[in-house]
């Protein structure tokens, strides 16, 4: 089971929490001391942590090879589908519950809900990038500009070459009246994928082709 304490250990933290003394008078009954070490594992923090993704960075750089080499916008479309369902399938069924609610949430506009859910998701799992990147897209569409930055630069430190954090970051610093910076992020952006929809955005310098 995903994050749960080895028994051992849950004995060693039961009989240092409890007393010695104590310990050995609930082993006498074993009802008694089921029931204590099951109460123990509930309220220990261990024991509802979230596991930690498995590494897919091969499978992630290998997908993105194939978006470069991609002969067409609608091959390379698939391709990022790819990416996406690997983004977005979550540690375990908690945080894809969360995740999943917390959309479902903003695609009927409720971005308050929508947020709430996914500072859960973030507390719960602080090392799940698309964690960051979905409460960014909440806050984005919030217009709340600064803290949905922060976010997605959380998403990145986690996964540098999500480009749908990279493309989120660049919309959102024009929202923020930050263009240039922008159109920087946005370079970087399709660097990892040059078919991106968003390179309409880039700007290109005047008697220069892009």
């Amino acid at each position: 089971m995903p994050g749960a304490i080895p028994l051992g250990v849950c004995l060693k933290g039961l009989d240092q929490h409890v007393g010695r003394a104590k310990f050995l008078e609930m082993t006498g009954s074993r009802h008694t001391f089921a029931a204590a070490l099951l109460a123990f594992i509930a309220a220990t923090p261990m024991a509802l942590a979230c596991p930690a993704l498995p590494d897919t960075s091969i499978e992630q750089a290998r997908i993105n090879a194939r978006i470069k080499a991609a002969a067409s916008e609608a091959e390379a479309r698939a391709l990022g589908g790819a990416l996406w369902q690997i983004w977005t399938t979550a540690p375990d069924a908690k945080a894809q519950n969360l995740l999943d609610q917390g959309m479902k949430a903003r695609s009927s506009f409720d971005y308050a809900s929508s947020e709430a859910i996914l500072d859960e998701l973030v507390a719960y799992c602080p090392e799940y990038a698309e964690a960051w990147n979905q409460r960014a897209f909440t806050r984005y569409l919030r217009q709340d500009f600064s803290t949905a930055l922060e976010d997605l630069d959380r998403t990145l430190a986690l996964l540098p070459t999500h480009t749908g954090a990279l493309t989120g970051k660049a919309l959102t610093l024009i929202g923020m009246g930050r263009a240039e910076l922008a159109q920087e992020v946005l370079k970087e952006a399709l660097r990892v994928n040059p078919w991106l929809s968003e390179r309409a955005l880039l700007v290109k310098p005047k008697g220069t082709e892009l």
